[in-house]
């Protein structure tokens, strides 16, 4: 009998789907919001607060009142500074519902990928090699607990400085499963950090917690959680904005590092220092230098645009733009963005200036656990 090599007849496999446009996917999500916006947003907040959560002064005075400009979810966000302390905080604080409201689509979701890309960027991932380095100058740990790893950028990162110790991840979102699943980092927990602490008791010998603390709704809890994972000897590295920039006050509501509203505490490097030390903390190493982030002219511009924009298809607002009103709001957009091109170089040109300066937009501390 004669053979042929013909591959038996197979039924015809149908393509895939071509992936959703945004247009699309808001179309899908937009039923949803607004039927978890129809009791309006007041469970999305905690009660005012009258007393400082860092030192529990009774002195506040307001500091800023403003908008979700990145997103346009509703709201308006108002952050208080402690006249004893210095502590700024966001008053009222998001609830355990605010949080996922206002958190959603932003890291993950619909957003996901632009932040992504974004913090998988060229001057991100020379920013992180930086971080392990500052770190190989004081320990070199074996195992290190990266906290708010989002997707394990810094970790992947962190192993060209440090080929010998071995990255585990911690984060809220599920972006962090998928670092362990990339290969990023060797174990991932998803959870908070005081509700694991217990769990991961004396396991580490590195901790990180870069622009993390100040998303957090008790980082108070945060620190003494780190001192409970780190062994004796540890070595705990942490970023977060710098409040006492004169940024803050010059640029107001159109200073990124306010962030509104998933930034919740803000920290002067006093508080930081002595609050570790209460601990049980040494603290090594500071810097407003490395940390600084040179991004504040163009988000000044950037922030602006977006706030000037007419109309903006988000699925947590009512209804589309429609045709008119998306060629409205496109027209405006690419107006606004030839004059971030200058502020760019702005912020290039003047880094070097403003990273010696108290301007710096951010700080460094470097700590480690004693016995």
């Amino acid at each position: 009998m004669a053979t042929t090599n013909q591959p038996p007849d197979t039924p015809d496999t149908p393509a895939p789907p071509p992936p959703a446009s945004d247009a699309e996917r808001v179309a899908r999500l937009r039923p949803a919001y607004q039927a978890e916006l129809a009791d309006g947003i007041a469970r999305f907040f905690e009660p005012r607060r009258t007393d400082c959560p860092w030192c529990g002064a009774r002195q506040l005075r307001r500091r800023l009142r403003t908008k979700d400009h990145l997103q346009r979810k509703p709201g308006t966000f108002t952050l208080d500074q402690c006249r004893d302390c210095g502590h700024t905080f966001q008053n009222p604080q998001l609830s355990a519902a605010g949080l996922d409201f206002y958190y959603r689509d932003f890291y993950d979701g619909l957003y996901a990928e632009k932040i992504g890309g974004a913090l998988d960027s060229d001057a991100a991932r020379k920013r992180n090699r930086d971080r392990a380095a500052a770190m190989r100058r004081h320990a070199r740990p074996k195992r290190w607990l990266d906290v708010g790893t989002a997707g394990g950028d810094f970790c992947l990162a962190a192993k060209e400085a440090l080929p010998g110790t071995a990255f585990d991840g911690l984060d809220i979102g599920a972006h962090v499963l998928g670092a362990q699943q990339s290969g990023r980092i060797e174990r991932a927990y998803q959870g908070f950090l005081p509700d694991l602490a217990d769990e991961l008791a004396g396991q580490y010998d590195a901790v990180s917690m870069f622009h993390c603390l100040e998303h957090t709704t008790d980082p108070k809890a945060q620190l003494a959680a780190v001192h409970t994972v780190l062994r004796p000897g540890g070595h705990l590295i942490i970023e977060v904005p710098n409040p006492e920039s004169p940024f803050g006050r010059l640029f107001g509501r159109y200073w990124l590092p306010w962030f509104q509203p998933q930034h919740q505490h803000f920290v002067t490097m006093r508080n930081l220092r002595r609050a570790l030390t209460e601990l049980g903390f040494t603290v090594v190493a500071t810097d407003r230098e490395e940390s600084h982030i040179p991004v504040d002219f163009t988000a000044l511009v950037g922030l602006y645009v977006l706030r000037l924009l007419p109309f903006r298809d988000e699925p947590w607002l009512p209804r589309p733009p429609g045709r008119l009103g998306a060629a409205v709001t496109k027209t405006v957009f690419w107006a606004g963005i030839p004059f971030c091109f200058p502020m760019y170089a702005l912020d290039r040109l003047l880094a070097p200036l403003i990273r010696r300066s108290r301007f710096s937009n951010a700080f460094r501390v470097i700590a480690r656990r004693e016995e």
